[in-house]
């Protein structure tokens, strides 16, 4: 049993728990979890965009590895389409955006999504609705904590 758990690899619908950390080509950590808690997720469920999960394929727990990837691997590149100029009457009186601001707004489907806020002035708030680590080539460090096999196989 023992031989069977450490020959296992990342696989989709594996159970993965791991460390990692996000950083730009600058240096700049853009994410990490090596503060907190390790992330655990399933292969495949979304949690990482495809081009992060590509690089765990083939680990095993207790390995480490560190990937570059370009921005059409991981977040994509910036859709001008995705900058957006609304009118400072949408936002709440008492709220006061500045550029740089992160901010929650909801989709007509009552999803949240965040936004960036670009620029400001008395009329019209200009706000970026694309992902903040899109266009930007990232080091993706991992350490891979445990594995699970996918639900139903290695049962009997």
């Amino acid at each position: 049993m023992t031989a069977e758990i450490e020959a296992l690899t990342i696989s989709p619908g594996c159970r993965v728990k791991m460390h990692y950390t996000i950083t730009l080509a600058d240096g700049t950590v853009a994410d990490s979890t090596r503060e907190a808690e390790p992330i655990e997720f399933t292969m495949g469920d979304g949690t990482l965009v495809e081009g992060l999960e590509l690089a765990l394929y083939g680990l095993k727990a207790g390995e480490q590895q560190a990937v570059t990837l370009e921005p059409r691997q991981t977040f994509g590149f910036p859709d001008p389409e995705n900058v957006h100029t609304l009118p400072r009457s949408e936002f709440p009186v008492d709220m006061r955006p500045e550029e740089g601001q992160i901010v929650a707004f909801s989709t007509p489907s009552g999803e949240e999504v965040p936004g960036a806020i670009v620029s400001v002035n008395d009329q019209e708030v200009t706000v970026d609705f694309n992902h903040p680590l899109a266009g930007h080539e990232i080091r993706f460090d991992v350490e891979i904590l445990a594995i699970e096999a996918p639900q139903g196989e290695g049962e009997n």
